[in-house]
């Protein structure tokens, strides 16, 4: 019994327990196996204890959430710290790749490929962070990680239940993904904002409550803090029947009987963000304060602003940074730093810009603009950083066809209005043969018209298909996504292409552009870079072996893949800016670094490339505001962010 004694110590020891996990990734599509932990980061071996925020919502969804948890650690960002975000769905889809638009807005790509959630895109734009796909959590991933470890015998032959074994592994994924670095400088984070999907009282999101429940206890109190976002809507009175101007009264009880659930199920929130029309009146403050168990203080009004720029300001003038400060034991400076100077700023801009650069998106999922988010922030980033106001013109592609002007001329002839009356024509990317023959027509009118154009992957392939019929007179020119038997296949599969499975069978992720043309505009927009890295998916390209005739007409390939076997990147010959990439750029603009393609477009549009071409792609004085040291590190930001005097890189 002596000699087993030092061995049991062992076993028990608090260097054994604090092994890190497993990472969990996806090594083929759909499957999800534990591989090794990722190498040690930067920080030291003592570390600090992870401070953990989680943001969940009330009432309805689509309150807004995903703003509030990117605008959270916009200010602690700030603040010095690092921030990582994770966002989980509570839906069993495995990830958001297979997603119609309509149903959850975009799919946003990651740099390692992962087809995730829309909100993701918005903590990369705010905190100018690069995430993974495991910053996505799903039911679908975690149920299918539980399983596949019942089946290796994981388990010892336990009865795997919801809890404790599903519970456990969400804590487990979040424990351990909020300790991958995501700042260029590769140190660990500090703080990890996480976001719960869904409303409190969903079924669909019930084990991940109650993981939280259990989370908040194996962290320590001092460690994690709750914001519960709801919403206080503005009944009107009923002599609003008779006098529609007034204004009405803010109601409390939506948000008292949403904390009332949430504190049932175990979680009592620390912060109540409350989502209204107008800011909130004191008395309903105190109302809410009173029946939410909460100081005054901890009820936190967000009322509609102009931009989402705002936000982080409105939260920071709330007076969260210092409740952090106290709630969570941080240390740093109460007042923000440099970098929120630089939102005040933008924001201050964005209300006080008044030339507008209208932009015509012709594409199929315009009845929803969250199917192209991305798209519209980077158009929005573009202008902005000019002193443009963006104004978008939805079109259907569908509308510009033949078709429709036989079944509704009024809707034909408003499409083709809105198209001839924008200062630039963007075609985004998307699937499926629906409405392709209108945005050919669009991109043939920006050529011949000598309008400003950009392609973004379809919009690309589309442009080729154009080029091919109009110029080189092949008239049955097409993609074989949508004509198999075409004569002139000027668009085809790729080779690695799966057509079975449809999750994960694409060409995702960041992979690198070689730009080879001097003459190239998107070469000097890149800051004359030979190569550059962007994001992809896409199953089909363009035909490398009908590469030459469309050179020799004008149409030059300026971009392609390392091997030089994908064409990445079309310019036209003698047009102020037409120009198709085969990525999507969208994906890593940030609000204050643009994107280069869509920024070109924004100039174009606003007839100012030529003169920022001449001066060594440079902006004015006046036009100047954005960091340009090409790190997301806090303390690169906090040193370099400074207003310019001199003409600085865009």
């Amino acid at each position: 019994m002596r000699r087993s004694l030092p061995l049991l110590q062992l076993l028990t020891s608090p260097a054994l327990r604090t092994i890190a996990p497993a990472r969990c990734s996806t090594r083929a599509p759909g499957i999800i196996t534990p591989t090794p932990a990722p190498a040690r980061s930067l920080r030291s071996d003592s570390r600090a204890p992870m401070k953990y925020i989680l943001v969940t919502g009330g009432v309805i969804s689509g309150i807004g959430k995903g703003i509030i948890a990117s605008s959270i650690g916009t200010i602690l960002k700030s603040c010095g710290l690092r921030v990582t975000a994770i966002k989980i769905d509570p839906y069993i889809n495995i990830d958001a790749g297979t997603f119609s638009p309509y149903e959850h807005g975009e799919v946003f790509v990651l740099d390692d490929g992962g087809e995730v959630d829309l909100d993701l895109g918005n903590y990369e734009r705010f905190l100018d962070i690069r995430l993974t796909r495991d910053n996505n959590i799903t039911t679908g991933k975690i149920y299918q990680w539980v399983i596949n470890k019942e089946r290796k015998g994981d388990y010892l032959g336990k009865t795997v239940q919801v809890v404790p074994h599903i519970t456990d592994a969400i804590q487990e994924w979040v424990l351990r993904q909020a300790r991958i670095p995501v700042d260029s400088d590769g140190v660990e984070p500090e703080v990890c904002v996480i976001e719960l999907g869904g409303t409190v009282g969903d079924i669909e999101s019930m084990p991940f409550i109650e993981a939280f429940r259990q989370f908040q206890f194996k962290v320590k109190r001092e460690n994690f803090c709750n914001i519960h976002v709801s919403l206080v809507p503005l009944v009107p009175g009923s002599a609003s029947l008779i006098q529609p101007s007034t204004t009405g009264e803010q109601k409390t009880k939506p948000t008292q009987n949403s904390v009332r659930e949430l504190r049932g199920l175990g979680l009592s929130p620390d912060l109540i963000v409350c989502r209204c029309t107008t800011p909130m009146e004191k008395a309903v403050k105190e109302k809410i304060s009173m029946f939410c168990h909460v100081e005054p203080e901890q009820v936190i009004c967000v009322y509609d602003v102009c931009s989402l720029y705002r936000v982080p300001l409105l939260l920071e003038a709330e007076g969260v940074v210092g409740y952090f400060k106290g709630r969570l034991d941080l240390h740093y400076e109460a007042k923000p730093r440099r970098l929120l100077s630089k939102w005040r700023e933008m924001a201050d801009r964005y209300d006080r810009t008044l030339e507008i650069c209208s932009i015509a998106l012709v594409g199929k999922y315009t009845k929803l603009s969250d199917s192209y988010a991305s798209v519209i922030k980077a158009l929005e980033h573009s202008a902005l950083a000019i002193h443009q106001k963006l104004e978008v013109k939805y079109i259907d592609s569908a509308d510009l066809e033949l078709a429709r002007q036989e079944e509704d001329p009024v809707k034909y002839h408003e499409a083709w209005q809105n198209l001839c009356s924008a200062n630039g024509v963007l075609v985004p990317g998307g699937f499926g043969v629906r409405g392709t023959e209108g945005k050919i027509l669009a991109i043939a009118w920006a050529r011949k018209q000598k309008k400003p154009f950009l392609g973004v992957c379809l919009g690309m392939q589309l442009a080729v298909v154009e080029f091919a019929r109009n110029e080189l007179n092949w008239s049955d020119a097409n993609s074989t996504e949508f004509d198999a038997n075409t004569s002139y296949p000027v668009v085809i599969d790729m080779p690695e292409h799966n057509p079975g499975d449809m999750g994960g069978t694409m060409r995702l992720g960041k992979r690198t552009t070689v730009l080879k043309d001097k003459n190239s505009v998107l070469w000097k927009l890149y800051k004359e870079s030979d190569s550059i890295e962007e994001r992809h998916r896409h199953r089909y390209e363009v035909n490398p072996e009908m590469k030459k005739s469309f050179q020799e007409r004008g149409l030059r390939f300026v971009g392609q893949d390392v091997e030089g076997e994908r064409m990445e990147i079309i310019e036209l010959d003698d047009h102020p800016y037409f120009v198709g990439v085969q990525y999507h750029p969208e994906f890593t603009s940030r609000p204050m670094k643009p994107s280069p393609p869509y920024f070109g477009l924004a100039l174009a549009a606003a007839g100012k490339l030529q003169c920022y071409l001449e001066r060594g792609c440079r902006l004015s004085p006046r036009d100047t505001y954005s960091d340009h040291s090409g790190s997301s590190s806090p303390e690169s930001e906090i040193i370099d962010l400074k207003l310019p005097t001199n003409l600085t890189h865009v």
